[in-house]
């Protein structure tokens, strides 16, 4: 895809991972629809270092598990700038569960923001993409996806769902649009990981170290931007952890 002057939506792209994913089609010269929840401060921060790149960018506040709220930002966006090229399902929530305490609203939660959101987000803005002649769609899963972990149920499941979602999603919306996946490893540990947690983990990385952001935000660059021959993709980026 040539993606100069085109506009990508990245989901959950005030902070973290879907920052990094922002800013890398920014520079890619992609206008940028950056959404977020609940944070408003880190999404201007973010709208502001990509405009420093010299391509558009605009905050769009919306809870996606709510079909109002999507509905909402695609119009937005469509009103903006009358298309969209790329999405980029980003935006998750990561609540530990262990199996005695998963309850009916920590799995409603989960599976609305992690499942639902993505998937409706992707049929809304498809529609818009087909009308200016296709596009490409990212999901961001996790490697937990294909080779679960304790204690996140919920959240494993949900990326499953991720998983299987882009292959389907891939052959109803082809030939105009292109749909992948992105399943990070060990990228960016959660703020209260334990130091001999995290190094149990890298040493457990066939490249015997941790990744970042930016090898998430890349691999996305290069499905967007790189190749035009790759739908149903799942790209595992994780180190070597998955078959470690």
């Amino acid at each position: 895809m040539q993606t100069n002057g085109k506009v990508a939506l990245v989901s959950g792209s005030g902070v973290r991972v879907g920052k990094r994913i922002a800013l890398a089609l920014a520079a890619q010269g992609m206008h940028l629809a950056v959404h977020y929840h609940r944070s408003a401060g880190p999404a201007e921060e973010t709208v502001t270092e990509i405009r420093a790149l010299g391509v558009e960018a605009e905050a769009f506040q919306g809870d996606l598990s709510r079909l109002e709220d999507i509905r909402g930002l695609i119009a937005a966006i469509d009103e903006r700038w009358g298309r969209l090229d790329v999405l980029v399902n980003s935006a998750a929530i990561f609540p530990r569960t262990p199996w005695d305490e998963i309850d009916e609203a920590t799995w409603d939660r989960t599976l609305s923001v992690n499942l639902k959101g993505p998937f409706f987000t992707a049929w809304h803005a498809a529609g818009l993409m087909r009308r200016n002649g296709g596009g490409k769609i990212v999901n961001i899963a996790d490697w937990a996806g294909l080779r679960p972990y304790r204690h996140y149920l919920p959240y494993v499941i949900s990326k499953g769902g991720i998983i299987t979602m882009t292959k389907a999603m891939a052959k109803e919306l082809a030939p105009e649009i292109a749909v992948n996946a992105v399943a990070p490893g060990p990228v960016m540990l959660p703020e209260d990981f334990e130091p001999a947690a995290a190094e149990r983990i890298r040493k457990a990385t066939l490249l015997q170290q941790l990744g970042s952001p930016d090898d998430v935000a890349q691999s996305v660059v290069y499905l967007v931007a790189m190749t035009d021959f790759v739908t149903g993709h799942v790209l595992v980026v994780d180190g070597g952890r998955l078959i470690g």
